[in-house]
């Protein structure tokens, strides 16, 4: 044992029985770690931010693609089972950042995310080049067409706690929807009424706007706290 040690320290090939450069996989890794990372920079930074202007979803997305990427790659001659990947979901799916769960819409982007990093790191020799590059374009296809064709107007919603009560009868529904958009500097379109709480006169709503109205002049961002979970 002692000899194989010296011999795998003298051996210019390897470092105790591992290469100390394969130019070939190296050359892979490289060439594909790049290629999901120009893919996943489209979804996110080009399709994603956007709309959403969440620079901690942008930054926890390619971070996740990277390193879920880099797993998949680098213990794929480990003979994982699919159960791997399939756990990845299971994983990620279940994270929750802060007290409040993942919105819906991230949440989703999130699986788009790690589904594009595994399909890139384990697409072994079977699958050619042309099939994995049409896969990538799809997936950026798809998510373009909902995101800027066939939902043109995303609609956001928040709640709030509103005290002029009388204002909620249906025959003062013009009045209440006035005075919420001279408050709020929102294009309300739609409102609906929560639970009323009688002893402090005021009621829960949820306003219902579209965030195309919304054109912050320049870099200027508004950051808001998550103290609910609005969407």
């Amino acid at each position: 044992m002692i000899q194989d040690l010296i011999t795998a320290q003298v051996d210019p090939s390897g470092f105790f029985g591992i290469e100390i450069l394969n130019l070939e996989d190296f050359l892979e890794l490289v060439i594909r770690f790049l290629f999901n990372f120009l893919v996943v920079a489209v979804i996110v930074r080009g399709l994603y931010y956007p709309i959403a202007r969440r620079k901690d979803y942008l930054f926890s997305y390619i971070l996740i693609s990277c390193l879920v990427f880099l797993l998949c790659f680098l213990l794929e001659n480990v003979k994982l089972q699919i159960g791997f990947a399939l756990g990845l979901f299971a994983i990620f799916g279940i994270i929750r950042y802060r007290t409040n769960p993942i919105p819906i819409k991230e949440m989703t982007y999130l699986f788009v995310v790690i589904g594009i990093s595994v399909i890139n790191a384990l697409a072994n020799r079977k699958v050619s080049y042309i099939e994995l590059i049409f896969t990538n374009i799809a997936v950026i296809s798809v998510v373009y067409l909902l995101e800027k064709l066939w939902l043109l107007k995303h609609e956001a919603s928040k709640t709030i706690d509103y005290e002029k009560i009388d204002l909620i009868k249906p025959e003062k529904s013009q009045e209440l929807l006035k005075d919420l958009k001279e408050r709020t500097g929102l294009n309300i379109h739609r409102i609906e009424i929560g639970r009323i709480n009688f002893l402090r006169d005021t009621v829960r709503l949820r306003i219902f706007f579209l965030n195309d109205d919304i054109t912050p002049e320049e870099d200027i961002e508004i950051s808001r706290l998550d103290d609910d979970n609005d969407e």
